[in-house]
């Protein structure tokens, strides 16, 4: 088996470097393509979406198209110096800047200085990340440049939260909206890198590594080279079917077992919590919205089958209460505590102090 450093930065080995290896975004490069071959390309483009969906990636490309001389069906030959330059991050034509560090007026005044300068290729590009974190003066300094941009000169503005940029840059865009990857796309790509790099993968790290990926190229093959530099041993800390197993029995000795091995794993309570909600979120799914329920075939009978022991006002109940309990977690001494409280009261209504808990003890009142 080959060393793990041989599996250092899987996704930036196997980085997109064309629109036709986007995965998942077929809609976002067949606009960039036909935009390209139409000689339509905009001066501003505003990427959004959830995060290792591939929007810096698909800027690059872009930058790559837009300063080679001869594209083909708009596609970059990715082996020309300018093109090999963008790829290695060493290009002059391309200015890369994270917003949330470089987010005050005097950087994007730096950008205007320089936006009029000219350039060794044939457009200057732009790309500024999670620009949503622009400060308000920053963000009104590139509102300017925006309305009057050199010719030359190509924005793209990505970011997680397109609903906080504001609405005078928006409309100054095109906007193209990136999503998660469907399930199926991702284990495909999975296996091929991990067959590509020789990295062993049986059925158990597969769905793992899906799982952790949560739908994000970029995580998922992030969770990929984890498995991979521990030898296949990757642990996900937070054995979510202990967890509902131990809910659906009513049985808080096994609730509280579970909390003592994952934690002694070292996952922190919040982050119990949060996978605890993500799964049953999941599991109510399968009841209101299978279609949108993203796991492979297998887990998702395992899901519903869950979903239909635990029934779904009961599911909404944990859920809630698990909320809760992440908001009383906010300064407490011991978030543990927090945990195992609100895990019991799960599981022994009498506990409860809410309006479960009273109809209950009405109920035991008009038995007895």
């Amino acid at each position: 088996m080959a060393s793990s450093s041989e599996y250092q930065a899987l996704y930036r080995r196997y980085r997109p470097q064309r629109f036709d290896e986007l995965r998942g975004q077929d809609h976002v490069a067949r606009a960039l393509k036909n935009a390209v071959a139409n000689e339509r390309i905009g001066h501003a483009y505003l990427f959004s979406g959830p995060r290792g969906t591939g929007k810096t990636t698909t800027a690059r490309i872009l930058a790559k198209v837009l300063n080679w001389e001869a594209t083909v069906d708009g596609e970059p030959c990715c082996t020309c110096s300018s093109c090999v330059a963008v790829q290695s991050g060493s290009s002059f034509d391309v200015i890369e800047l994270d917003a949330a560090s470089n987010r005050s007026i005097e950087d994007i005044r730096e950008i205007i200085a320089t936006a009029a300068l000219g350039s060794p290729g044939r457009h200057k590009v732009y790309i500024l990340d999670e620009v949503h974190q622009l400060t308000a003066p920053a963000a009104a300094a590139l509102l300017k440049t925006l309305e009057e941009p050199p010719s030359h000169v190509v924005f793209v503005l990505a970011t997680t939260d397109p609903e906080k940029v504001p609405e005078t840059i928006r409309s100054r865009t095109q906007h193209l909206q990136f999503h998660l990857l469907p399930v199926d796309d991702l284990e495909k790509h999975v296996k091929w890198v991990a067959s590509d790099a020789g990295i062993e993968l049986d059925e158990r790290g597969l769905e793992s590594v899906l799982r952790q990926g949560g739908g994000s190229a970029r995580d998922t093959l992030s969770a990929l080279e984890l498995l991979a530099a521990t030898g296949g041993a990757l642990d996900e800390s937070t054995p979510v079917d202990e967890f509902v197993e131990a809910l659906i029995d009513h049985d808080a000795g096994r609730l509280l077992a579970a909390v003592a091995e994952t934690v002694y794993h070292g996952r922190d309570p919040r982050s119990i919590v949060d996978d605890l909600v993500r799964h049953l979120r999941d599991c109510f799914l399968t009841q209101m919205a299978p279609e949108l329920v993203q796991v492979q075939q297998h887990r998702a009978e395992a899901l519903a089958d869950q979903s239909r022991r635990l029934g779904t006002a009961r599911i909404v109940k944990i859920i809630e209460t698990l909320g809760t309990a992440l908001l009383e977690m906010r300064g407490a001494p011991d978030q543990r505590v927090i945990l195992e409280v609100a895990l019991v009261r799960l599981v022994h209504r009498q506990l409860d102090t809410g309006l479960d808990g009273l109809v209950h003890a009405i109920e035991i009142g008009a038995d007895a």
